[in-house]
C-alpha cells in the first residue's frame, strides 16, 4: 500500500532542490510549450484549463503565456501547497469542478491504487471536454526511462496499457500524453493518432 504525505518535506525533494528535483519551471516550459501550441494547431478553443494535481503551478505561467484569457484552476490534495498557494484543494478521484477545454493530469495516477485510479480516469473523461495532457509513471518507465534517484518510486506502477485501454473509449491518442475527447472538434489526421 503507498502510503503518502505530500508535505512540505516531500515537495522540497521532488520539485524545489536542484540536486533531487524531478523537474522544474523550465522543462514543464518546454512541454507546455509543445502541448498548448498542439492543442492551438488544432484550433481547439481553450477558455479553461483545468490542472489536476497542480503541485507547484508549474503549468500556470505556460498556460497564462499561450492562452492569456483563459480561467487556469489548480487542483491539489496537498493540504500544505493549497495554502501556499490557494490551489482548490481536492482529490482527483472524486473532484466534482467545472469541465474543461484543456485538462493536464502530470505525474498524479501513480499514487493511487486501481480502484481510485480507475475513478480518476471518469473524473478525467467527464471534466475533459477537448485536450488531456496526461504523464503516469508506468512500470516500463521505471525499468528503463526515468532516473530513479530522483524519481518517487513508492508508487503503484501499472502498465501503459492499463490507461490506453481506460481512455480508449472517450479518448483518441493523439501522441506526445495528449488525447482527444471524441466529443470534442480536434481534428486529427489519421497518422496523427496512435487509435
Amino acid at each position: 500500500m503507498v502510503e503518502r504525505h505530500f508535505d512540505e518535506t516531500y515537495y522540497q525533494r521532488h520539485y524545489e532542490d536542484p540536486e533531487t528535483r524531478v523537474y522544474d519551471q523550465q522543462s514543464v516550459d518546454r512541454l507546455g510549450d509543445f502541448v498548448c501550441s498542439y492543442v492551438k494547431h488544432l484550433d481547439i478553443p481553450v477558455r479553461r484549463v483545468l490542472d489536476l494535481g497542480c503541485g507547484l503551478g508549474f503549468w500556470k505561467p505556460v498556460v497564462q503565456r499561450h492562452f492569456p484569457k483563459a480561467i487556469y484552476e489548480g487542483v491539489e490534495v496537498s493540504e500544505y501547497l493549497c495554502r501556499r498557494f490557494g490551489w482548490t484543494q481536492g482529490s482527483i478521484a472524486s473532484f466534482k469542478g467545472m469541465p474543461a477545454d484543456l485538462v493536464i493530469c502530470q505525474g498524479v495516477l501513480q499514487y493511487l491504487d486501481a480502484k481510485e485510479a480507475a475513478k480518476a480516469l471518469k473524473t478525467v473523461e467527464r471534466l475533459c471536454q477537448g485536450a488531456l495532457y496526461l504523464e503516469v509513471l508506468t512500470k516500463r518507465d521505471w525499468e528503463e526511462n526515468v532516473s530513479q534517484a530522483r524519481t518517487d518510486g513508492n508508487v503503484y506502477l501499472r502498465e501503459g496499457r492499463w490507461y490506453r485501454d481506460r481512455l480508449k473509449k472517450n479518448f483518441r491518442n493523439g501522441g506526445g500524453g495528449l488525447f482527444f475527447h471524441r466529443d470534442s472538434e480536434a481534428v486529427l489526421y489519421e497518422l496523427e493518432h496512435l487509435d
